[in-house]
This record gives structure tokens, sequence and C-alpha cells, in this order.
């Protein structure tokens, strides 16, 4: 063994260190002094705001966060109203997550997008507005930690994109097939799309008048060979927008509201000599005026006698008498127009007993040729026997309020319907609108794709179990972004419970524990997984949807999902935000 001085000396003999590969102290001042010297180059306006990188997918994340904060206690039955001030001082009290969005003022480009998710979702299916905001806000959520870990955000959406298929799968495995018509089973459906709005008060009355709106306005398409698999190509054509008119009327109670057999306008009869009530009128519809038809073109006409002027007054009087004696030839009992009558038409029309309209609006006109089988006719000398519609049971005028209203009712198979709403204040009946128009488009939605799937957070969480189990063969970097959406489809079934007021954890809990036990089931015994355990709205309890019969549109719930994970892919590839416009040069 060598002593530490005999080491010291055999090293300092034998051992050559070797030479320094970094710069020397005095190279690397050098390149500072050069750096220095470099001038800053500006490319952007001062006045531009940029944020980049992880800053702006944090930025972003925090923005997508707020809005679903600000609709998140508007889900479920238990939900909670807000109250809206527009800038001309108007007040909007709603809870359907489209109308709040729409109304609030943000400035964050972020924020501006998210909101148009709901609207997106509100035009192509009509519900589930809220669900795919507080989806989409935990999807952004769930990807912080990911993005915090330095996971690549192409990483991230490759993984949510797997995700999603998957997802759909499960979907599609727990639907059922429903009968259009079988009405207990249609109702269910719709008062679990009522039950959460402000008019689950009146939840039997609201659901049989969104059902019959809509079995009304549905009429099979004679040519084409629609299948269901494309929900571009239907069977049967459901236009309620056009055909299934809401008119409001204040004053009454809500439980006075009712669906026409037929159509209702608010006009009155042009001659106060009319008859008020016919049954089984003769309706011969009109979109030209029964008046004197005026020059195109500036015209000048000289007379020089006095008689030439009386023989003017004759011939207009004379082309109004043909155009009346036309109509009056086909007997009809009402005869309705978009244009003007004049006084002389009306003289001759009350004359011959036959009750005239004028000035209706082009899409009121629509309706009714739709519900009495007639034919709008544009030229009085063109009409036929066949233009006559003659399929309404009752005319009649009746006064609400201050107005009178032309009814005409009793139709036989009506392809259009007027629907009346009454109520106590422009606010409820507002707010009673938007709730049918939402009952509306889930029955039209389960008439296109008659599929269902169990509501009450049973489909999230069945969608959330499924990814789980699958995520365990998910390979690689893939892996945590996969399981993430898993873990984002429970804030449903949390948020219910959440507006429930009932413990959050152990109801979210009991409820992964019964999937899981189903899941094991279905694996012991090699059958589909079919799990409909989900969280009653109301109490807060957990409960077999079967039982409690809480139903929702396929359709619907596949778009939420679609459109949460889509957009939440979107919003985390960017990567840089400038703010700072342009100026017009």
């Amino acid at each position: 063994r060598l002593t530490a001085k005999a080491r010291e000396e055999f090293l300092s003999i034998y051992y050559k260190p070797p030479k320094s590969q970094g710069f020397s102290t005095l190279s690397i001042d050098r390149l500072a002094s050069t750096m220095q010297a470099q001038p800053q180059v500006m490319v952007l306006n001062q006045k531009t705001q940029r944020q980049t990188g992880r800053q702006a997918q944090l930025s972003n994340i925090l923005a997508a966060r707020s809005v679903s904060d600000i609709i998140r206690t508007t889900l479920g039955p238990r939900s909670m109203l807000k109250m809206l001030l527009d800038p001309m001082g108007g007040i909007v009290i709603t809870n359907d997550g489209n109308c709040i969005l729409r109304e609030i003022d943000v400035s964050h480009p972020t924020a501006k997008s998210m909101i148009e998710l709901s609207r997106a979702q509100d035009e192509e299916v009509g519900d589930g507005t809220t669900s795919v905001i507080i989806l989409a806000g935990e999807m952004m959520i769930l990807a912080e930690p990911l993005i915090k870990d330095n996971l690549h955000p192409t990483v991230i959406v490759q993984g949510y994109n797997r995700a999603l298929q998957e997802a759909l799968k499960i979907c599609e495995r727990q639907s059922i097939l429903v009968d259009v018509n079988d009405k207990d089973k249609m109702m269910k459906l719709v008062q679990s799309c009522i039950g959460t709005k402000f008019s689950s008060r009146w939840n039997d009355k609201m659901v049989e008048m969104a059902l019959q709106a809509v079995l009304t306005v549905a009429r099979s398409k004679s040519s084409g060979t629609g299948t269901s698999s494309n929900p571009y190509n239907h069977e049967t054509e459901v236009d309620i927008k056009r055909y299934a008119k809401v008119e409001k009327i204040p004053g009454g109670e809500i439980n006075d509201s009712t669906v026409l057999k037929g159509v209702m306008f608010n006009k009155d009869t042009t001659h106060s000599k009319m008859r008020r009530q016919i049954e089984k009128p003769r309706i011969l519809l009109l979109d030209c005026p029964l008046e004197y038809k005026k020059g195109e073109s500036q015209t000048n006409v000289e007379i020089t006698n006095t008689e030439d002027w009386n023989t003017m007054l004759r011939m207009e009087e004379e082309y109004v008498e043909n155009m009346c004696m036309e109509i009056i030839a086909f007997q009809p009992d009402i005869v309705i127009t978009e244009k003007g009558v004049s006084d002389l038409a009306q003289h001759y029309l009350a004359k011959a007993n036959i009750t005239a309209f004028r000035r209706l609006r082009k899409t009121d006109n629509n309706r009714v040729a739709r519900a009495t089988g007639a034919t709008i006719v544009s030229r009085t000398d063109e009409i036929q026997e066949s233009d006559i519609g003659t399929e309404c049971g009752l005319f009649e005028m009746k006064k609400i309020g201050d107005e009178w209203f032309c009814f005409l009712d009793k139709c036989e198979n009506p392809k259009a319907c007027t629907i009346i709403l009454r109520g106590g204040s422009k606010d409820v009946l507002n707010e009673i609108e938007r709730n049918l128009q939402d009952a509306m488009q889930v029955v039209r939605n389960v008439v296109y794709d008659p599929k269902l799937l169990p509501g009450g957070g049973a489909t999230e969480m069945a969608v959330s179990m499924g990814l789980r189990r699958a995520g365990l063969k998910v390979e690689g970097i893939q892996q945590r972004p996969f399981l993430a959406v898993g873990e984002a489809m429970e804030v449903i079934p949390r948020t219910l419970a959440q507006n429930c007021g009932v413990s959050v954890i152990r109801t979210v809990t009991q409820l992964r524990a019964k999937h899981a036990s189903a899941y094991d089931e279905a694996e012991a015994s090699g059958k589909d997984v079919l799990c409909n355990w989900g969280i009653n709205g109301t109490t807060g309890k957990l409960v077999e949807m079967e039982e409690l019969g809480v139903w929702e549109p396929y359709s619907v719930k596949v778009q939420t999902i679609k459109t949460a994970i889509e957009s939440a892919c979107m919003i985390l590839r960017i990567d840089d935000i400038v703010s700072g416009s342009k100026k017009g040069k």
C-alpha cells in the first residue's frame, strides 16, 4: 500500500490531465460582448400582446375552466337559474346553457370559441348545450397536469382521439332501440329533457305538447331511400321551425296552453258583417292583391272628355268585380290573402257571405296551406277546385285579451300546428318557449334516429369505466391522455350530485363501484356490459335508470361527446395567441 505522499508523487510523474474542451474565460467574455452589440429587432407592433408556448396553453385552459364554471350549476333537475341584464336594460332569466352564453360578453378568444360550441350543439341537436361546455372544460382541466409534465400537445390530442373512438363504441353498446309510437317511453324521454328546466312543474303538460306538436308536423318523404345511418337523409321530415309556430299570449295560466289541431293567427276579419264561425269551411289562399293593380312605372293620362274619366273609374271597379266573381264562382267560405283587399272587394265578398282576411304573413299562409290542404294561388283566374282547402273542421274568431284571433281548428290530419302558450309574464313565457323548443328538438332527434341511452350520468359513467379498462391496454405515452378522458367523463355524474347537495365523493365512488362490478361480471360471463345505474338528479341517490325511466336521445349524447373532445383537441393545439388588430389603411 502506498502512503498518501508516495501516491501524490506517483500521480505527478505518470498522470497527464486532458486539455480543457470548454471555452476559455476570454472567449466567453468576447461572445457576450458581441451579442450585446447586435441591435434588438422588433417584428410585431409594440402594442401587440403575445402569449406563446406553455403560457398560451395554460391561459386557454384557464379560460375554458371559467366558462364551464359559469354554467356548471345549471345542470340537472336541481339546477339554478341565471339572471342576465343586456345593455338595453332587458332581463333574461334562464338556465339554458346556450341562452346564457349567448347573452354574456367575453373578451378571451378561447372563451369565445367555447361559447360557439354550445351554439353549434343547439343548432345540430337542440339539447345538451350545458353538458357539452362542462365536458369540454373538464377535458381542458385534465390536460393541464399533462402539459406541466412536458407532454407534447399533439400526443395529448392523439390520446384524446383514440379515447373518442372507444367512447363512441361504448355508447353504441349501451344504446337501446325505441318505437316512436310507444307513448310511455317517449313521454319519459322528453321528461328527462324538460325535468332540468324551469317548466318542470308543468312537466306532463309540456311533454304532451312537445310530443303532439312534433308528431303532427312529422311527415314521411315520398321519394328517396333514407337510412338511419345517414343523419341527413331521413325517411321522415320534421320541420319544427316552419310548421310548429309558438304563439305567446300573456295572461291566463300555464295550464291553459294547448296545441291546436290546426293553426291560429292574430288577425281580424276585414268587414264587421262577415261570418265569425263556420263549420267545415272551404278555404281559398291567395298571394295576390284584391284591389286595382297600379302600374309598375309612372304613367300620366290626359283626359279631354268627362265621360272618359267615368269610364276609367268604371274599368277599375270592373277589374275588382271580375276578380271577386272569379273567386265567388268557387263558393269558398273563407278567403285569405297575403296582400291588400280593397273596400269594394270587401263589399262583394261580404255580399256573397265570404269571410276575408288580408295581409297575412307568408309563413302563416304556408302553415294554413299545410293544415287545411289548400294550395296558395297567385292569380284569381287560375283558381281550380283542387286548390280549395276542405280539411278544416271549424273556423271561429275568438277574443283573447284585447285582440281577436282567427282559429282554424279540428283539421283532419294537419301537417302544421300552432302551440298556444299562456303565462303570467313575458319572462315566464320566453323561458317556457325555450324549454318547449328543447323538448321538441329531442322528440325530433328520436324520430330521426330512434336510439336511446340511459340518462342521469349513467352513460358517462359507463364510458368512463370502459375507457379505464381499455386504457390499460393502450401502450406508451398516449395512455395518460386516454385515461384522462375517462376521468373527465365523471364530471357529469359529479356535477349532478353536487347540484343535489349530497356527498359528492361518496355518491360518485358508489356509482363507480356499481359499474366496475358490472364490468367484472360481464367479463366473467363473456356477455356485453350493460349497466344502467346513474344518479337520481332530484334526490341524489343511486338508481337503475330503467326503473326511474330517464332516457336521453343517442344522437344528443354522441354529439356532446364528439363536440367536447374535438374542441378540447383544437384548443390544446394552440401555442400562440397574438392580440392586437391591424390598423385600417
